[in-house]
């Protein structure tokens, strides 16, 4: 028996890199697996079933359970219609691992508008649209009485945590999911549903071009610590039964390391207990700036 045997999972975005990664690793763990993705470009062009359905055929033949999705994540009622898919053939739903995501790398001065409303809609939307449908299927159940043990696991990035040059409306967009994380944790957790997120560091068709050098394969014989499989044993262990005391948590996942990232807290503070006038704020800043801890550097400006 596998870690999350007999759940059943929703993988968006599973058709290549982390989310196919992600579906394969639970279906060898013995979940049924709705395997959701567009097929589209990196860019969100040239939409086709082909990706999944390989997915969900490696799946099957590997003697596993899963079916297809072609539903768009970000729109509000084809996210609906997901969940209630995965409650059609396989009788419920346990796991909602949001992974689908698009790119448009550029620097922010000559960003377009087009191109943030992209990014936004597939991963704010993306991953709220998916979430919101299975947390009233689970609220629902709350309601009549049955007990809950789900989960909700996002895509964040680093880029999300601590910024990226040249990826300002996708680090918008991943920091929006960490704090959607800590909202759904708070919210639902009365109902049986935890929320975490994963910030992952691997070998993708996002990475492989923007940081080449940095995502090139192993060679033959080493630990190819980009390979996204490193990944998914996390990704799996958030999803299953054993993981039910950790919500509202992000984590840092490469290679062979796991980590948690520690994100905004209340820092040092000064109360003055009356009004400031400007021409006193410059000291106290600079006071307050060298108490407090130095934030991680921006990728890409070191």
């Amino acid at each position: 028996m596998g870690i999350v045997d007999g759940r059943v999972v929703i993988v968006t975005g599973a058709g290549r890199g982390l989310g196919r990664a992600h579906a394969l690793e639970f279906a060898r763990q013995g979940a049924s697996v709705v395997v959701n993705d567009l097929g589209v470009a990196q860019d969100g062009s040239d939409p086709s079933d082909t990706p999944a359905q390989q997915v969900v055929e490696e799946i099957v033949a590997a003697g596993g359970a899963a079916v297809t999705s072609q539903h768009d994540v970000a729109d509000w009622d084809a996210a609906g219609e997901m969940v209630q898919l995965a409650i059609d053939v396989f009788g419920g739903l346990d796991v909602v691992v949001n992974n689908a995501g698009i790119v448009r790398d550029r620097m922010f001065v000559n960003s377009e508008q087009a191109e943030w409303e992209a990014v936004l809609r597939v991963h704010v939307m993306g991953h709220a649209a998916p979430a919101r449908h299975a947390a009233a299927y689970w609220r629902q159940r709350s309601k009549a009485g049955e007990q809950n043990d789900a989960r909700i696991i996002n895509t964040s990035s680093g880029a999300g945590l601590m910024g990226s040059v040249a990826q300002a409306a996708y680090s918008a967009a991943k920091g929006a999911i960490a704090s959607l994380t800590l909202v759904q944790a708070a919210e639902l957790g009365r109902i049986g549903v935890t929320a975490n997120a994963l910030a992952p560091a691997a070998r993708t068709r996002m990475t492989e071009d923007a940081f080449a050098d940095m995502m090139a394969e192993a060679p033959e014989g080493a630990f190819d610590a980009m390979d996204p499989e490193n990944v998914s044993p996390l990704v799996v262990w958030l999803g299953s039964a054993e993981s039910a005391a950790v919500t509202g948590r992000v984590f840092e996942a490469e290679g062979g390391v796991i980590g948690i990232a520690e994100g905004y807290r209340h820092g040092p503070r000064v109360d003055k207990g009356a009004r400031w006038d400007p021409s006193e704020i410059g000291p106290v800043v600079s006071d307050l700036i060298r108490s407090a801890t130095n934030p991680t550097p921006v990728y890409g400006t070191s």
